[in-house]
């Protein structure tokens, strides 16, 4: 029986330094493993994600750390496409923050929303530095029970690994959040850590880096609920 390739696109500038980066590949391959498919991820630097980029070949995006990307606009538009087509979409660290901008801008109609990390003085500047930076940090997160990520952890209580100095600016959190973007992710602060998106099969996004475990052996749980969503899309 043939098992056909899972394409997953990589959303960001790849840097062999950046930790997230090398641990990508080793995650994807563990879902791989775990699933039976046959899982092939393809880096998709920002600059290259035109109007004219071929998106639809991809069966799900990954919104990797390590920004800000060297084109904002490249990283919304597959971010844009992934939400719009219902392509299943995983965005971590930096695939956060953008995932939030992206939605402010092309569904609430926020276009003067912007990051922090880029412009810090703009009057909507959506993600701002952190209260306590997570660089290098490890928390404990609660999860919604019954949230597509509660469903991959098998659990409603996590810890993760973060590298991260921006979250979503508590100003313009409760109005982020009325419509179809949900916070299913809280620290023991309530701090939001984690979204996903309503009426759409598979859009989760986390400001931990849960790829990172997979550089312990550990196989991370949403890594392999992605790779699960797109074999399912595809059947």
């Amino acid at each position: 029986m043939e098992n056909p390739v899972i394409r997953i696109a990589l959303i960001g500038d790849y840097d062999p330094q950046v930790t997230a980066h090398q641990a990508i590949p080793v995650a994807l391959g563990m879902a791989a493993e775990i699933t039976g498919r046959n899982v092939q991820g393809q880096w998709l630097a920002t600059e290259s994600i035109d109007a004219g980029a071929p998106l639809d070949e991809f069966d799900g995006f990954w919104c990797v750390p390590a920004s800000p990307y060297r084109s904002l606009d490249g990283a919304l538009r597959a971010i844009r496409f992934a939400r719009e087509q219902r392509r299943p979409f995983l965005g971590t660290c930096g695939g956060f923050q953008h995932a939030v901008l992206e939605f402010a801008r092309n569904v609430l109609g926020w276009s003067d929303a912007v990051h922090g990390e880029t412009s810090p003085d703009a009057d909507r500047a959506l993600l701002t530095p952190l209260e306590c930076s997570l660089v290098e940090a490890v928390d404990s997160i609660h999860l919604r029970e019954g949230s597509l990520i509660a469903k991959a952890y098998e659990t409603s209580k996590i810890r993760e690994g973060y590298r991260c100095r921006y979250g979503v600016n508590p100003r313009f959190e409760q109005a982020l959040l009325q419509h179809d973007l949900q916070g299913v992710g809280h620290d023991q602060s309530q701090g939001l850590r984690a979204v996903e998106l309503k009426r759409h099969p598979f859009f989760i996004a986390t400001l931990f880096q849960p790829e990172r475990a997979a550089l312990k052996g550990i196989p991370p749980p949403l890594v392999r609920a992605l790779v699960e969503a797109c074999t399912e899309q595809r059947s």
